[in-house]
């Protein structure tokens, strides 16, 4: 019996988001949540795109370590503007000063993704770049926008999933779920790399 048709392995997603766990169960397949901790800071002198491509493998490791014999997603995302990295607000302050500072302008979101097979010990990685238009709003708007929305978890404080969407202007990605935190398109592929099924015929 080849991998492809045998029994998948456990899926285990390494993350506390609800936005990602969210998405996951839109490929109807059984996965248990385990929360990584890890220290999200970033390096000295370390580019975005590396930032979220080694937190994504060390959320996916430190869960596999875990979960042996499991795949584990584990993925983050880190916002830019200028190659300067944008955080998680955390408040309503801190939230309309990045909306002012970004408004009007592109901001490029790194979503990294890491599928890590707990068989053989490795693991598939890639970083899904979206360029992002924000609309130029005044001040107005956009504290009215946060007051209903409250988007302090969210790096960027824009929930495109919700009203968030009507503070962008173009979005521009090869996977349109990468924005919301979890490329889908791209796990689908490595997780049928790694012998995981979605459809019987």
């Amino acid at each position: 019996m080849n991998q492809s048709q045998s029994p998948s392995p456990p899926l285990v997603l390494a993350s506390s988001s609800a936005y990602r766990r969210e998405l996951l169960q839109r490929l109807r397949l059984p996965f248990t949540v385990d929360v990584p901790a890890i220290d999200e800071t970033p390096l000295a002198g370390e580019s975005p795109s590396a930032t979220a491509l080694r937190l994504a493998r060390e959320k996916a490791g430190a869960v596999a370590a875990r979960h042996p014999g499991s795949l584990v997603i584990g993925s983050d995302q880190v916002a830019t503007l200028d190659d300067e990295q944008i955080g998680k607000p955390g408040s309503h302050a801190a939230a309309l000063a990045q909306l002012q500072k970004m408004r009007g302008r592109e901001v490029v979101f790194h979503t990294a993704l890491c599928l890590w097979d707990g068989r053989t010990g490795t693991c598939a990685v890639e970083d899904i770049r979206t360029t992002v238009t924000f609309r130029d709003l005044p001040d107005a708007e956009l504290d009215a926008y946060l007051r209903i929305e409250q988007p302090y978890d969210c790096a960027g404080s824009a929930k495109n999933e919700g009203l968030g969407i009507a503070i962008l202007e173009r979005i521009d990605s090869s996977d349109p779920t990468a924005l919301t935190g979890l490329p889908l398109i791209a796990l689908t592929g490595m997780l049928r790399a790694a012998g995981v099924t979605f459809f019987q015929g």
